[in-house]
């Protein structure tokens, strides 16, 4: 089944999006409903929006979908919109991690792109099976680690892949919350259990639901690659399964050193998700709470501040620049680029063409690395700290 024959869409027109969870009392199936939206590039037509019936039944009623595109269930949608002449082109995966493999499988299947949440899988060895079945989908699978998409965290990367720091020596990356300082979890707040049960969430707690944003984060900017880690998880929290704090240390295969920081009893603390990038020549600095600023520390020079759509943002944050300088852009913005960047590599795909060289976004191979970086992580934790690989 070609990509061409299952669109009856004008070549330029939105992208037929379905969705599998993100049904009533969620909240990452809004976030990522608003961010397809932001630049009017999809338009979602139909769902699996809860694992129960009636929930997703209500869920799509809600969202002013047509009752015959409600679906109990992902398999179902995956099938019943393959054969339709309008069916969908593209699904977002917003579900619990343990859903992620399951629905990914059957959405490739039936020929239709994945938006996919993150982490990747619960699992290593689940990752690469998806890799291999993404590959030999020929179809476009992107994951939201969406502060890619903030126009100074590109224009970082920028900066780094042009030699302005010089050889690289040291990555700081931290990434504190406070909301499951006390036990959460028991107070019916769905989006705690989940993340704090290890059937649902794989084997990281904070580790695999924030530290895998900041390890990315890093990864991305810097592009370096983590020949071995050392990592120290705790659990806080009486009776909690999965770790909700963790300390890794960071060696680079081009000799850098780095440490990463994921907590989420740390009080005071809301969505402290921050970068610092150190070379031979200068340094960065990077805070997703005030993100239209950016530090740059030439050696020997004053600091100076880079400010989104300012002079020196250049051109990889101008391209996902909307607005002037002084109008604040962030999560919602930065997110919607993720959805407009895969928007132009499955209008390209309809085509037969692959997208421009500058569309960006977190790809399966992301995904894999992250999911290596959670386990070895464990690993390491496990044997008191020893320095172990990354088998990604």
């Amino acid at each position: 089944m070609t990509i061409e024959g299952r669109s009856d869409a004008k070549r330029g027109g939105r992208i037929r999006l379905g969705m599998v969870g993100g049904g009533e009392g969620a909240f990452i199936g809004a976030v990522h409903r608003i961010a397809a939206r932001i630049d009017d590039q999809y338009e979602l037509v139909a769902g699996a929006l809860s694992s129960t019936p009636e929930k997703a039944r209500r869920s799509g009623q809600a969202l002013g979908l047509a009752p015959d595109r409600v679906y109990d269930s992902f398999e179902a949608m995956a099938k019943v919109e393959a054969a339709r002449p309008d069916g969908i082109e593209a699904a977002a995966i917003v579900t619990p991690n343990h859903v992620h493999a399951p629905a990914a499988y059957a959405l490739l299947k039936a020929g239709i792109h994945v938006i996919c949440d993150k982490p990747l899988t619960v699992s290593l060895a689940e990752a690469k099976r998806m890799q291999a079945a993404v590959a030999a989908s020929g179809r476009i699978f992107a994951l939201t680690h969406n502060y890619t998409g903030y126009p100074l965290v590109r224009c970082m990367r920028q900066m780094i892949r042009a030699g302005d720091l010089g050889d690289l020596r040291l990555a700081q990356v931290e990434y504190p919350q406070d909301w499951l300082s006390g036990p959460t979890e028991t107070t019916g707040n769905k989006q705690a259990e989940w993340r704090v049960d290890p059937a649902r969430a794989g084997g990281g707690g904070a580790l695999g639901d924030i530290g895998t944003h900041a390890f990315n984060l890093a990864d991305y900017v810097t592009g370096l690659d983590v020949a071995e880690l050392c990592a120290d998880l705790a659990t806080f929290v009486s009776g909690r399964k999965l770790d909700d704090n963790s300390q890794v240390l960071l060696r680079y295969a081009n000799g850098a050193r780095g440490a990463l920081w994921a907590s989420q009893v740390a009080p005071g603390n809301e969505n402290g998700l921050r970068l610092r990038v150190y070379g031979s020549k200068g340094g960065l600095h990077w805070a997703q709470e005030n993100p239209n600023v950016l530090r740059w520390s030439p050696l020997g020079e004053a600091t100076r501040i880079i400010t989104r759509a300012g002079p020196g943002s250049g051109a990889a944050a101008a391209r996902v620049t909307r607005t002037p300088g002084g109008h604040p852009e962030g999560y919602l913005e930065g997110f919607a680029n993720i959805y407009s960047e895969v928007a132009l590599a499955i209008k390209a795909a309809r085509e037969g063409k692959k997208p421009p060289a500058e569309c960006d976004f977190p790809t399966i191979v992301d995904g894999v690395k992250g999911v290596a970086f959670v386990e070895a992580a464990v690993r390491s934790s496990k044997a008191n700290g020893a320095w172990v690989k990354p088998e990604a």
